[in-house]
């Protein structure tokens, strides 16, 4: 299983990265993709929704399952993966580059809340 080190995860199997200009990309993990099996549908966010932090923005489905995506932190989605929309099973040969959306979060982002890589590891094992 893979699990990079320069994320931070959600015990709700989400990764996040802080990217350069304080906005979060966001997706499923690779033990998220896993147990969900195949991807068949990705429901994101709209562009401009606010949500709180925890609270269901998505939802990620497959042939046996589906599963809520919750949004990290509070915020602004401000940009979604259009081309999960056509190929949502892109996920299970690259969870960590295929992102779902992307966040501005409300106030500067903090990893407190969240595992880094080793505490995923522990969380899924």
């Amino acid at each position: 299983m893979l699990i990079p080190d320069h994320l931070v995860y959600a015990e709700t199997h989400e990764w996040v990265k802080v990217e350069d200009d304080g906005t979060l990309t966001v997706g499923i993990t690779d033990f998220g993709q896993e147990q969900l099996g195949t991807l068949v549908y990705v429901d994101m966010p709209a562009v401009g929704k606010q949500f709180k932090r925890g609270g269901e923005c998505g939802i990620v489905e497959s042939n046996k399952t589906a599963s809520d995506l919750h949004a990290p932190v509070d915020g602004e989605v401000v940009a979604i993966n259009e081309s999960l929309a056509q190929t949502p099973d892109a996920i299970n040969g690259a969870p960590y580059e295929q992102w779902i959306f992307r966040l501005k979060p409300a106030v500067p982002f903090s990893a407190e809340g969240f595992l880094d890589a080793a505490g995923y590891i522990k969380l899924v094992s």
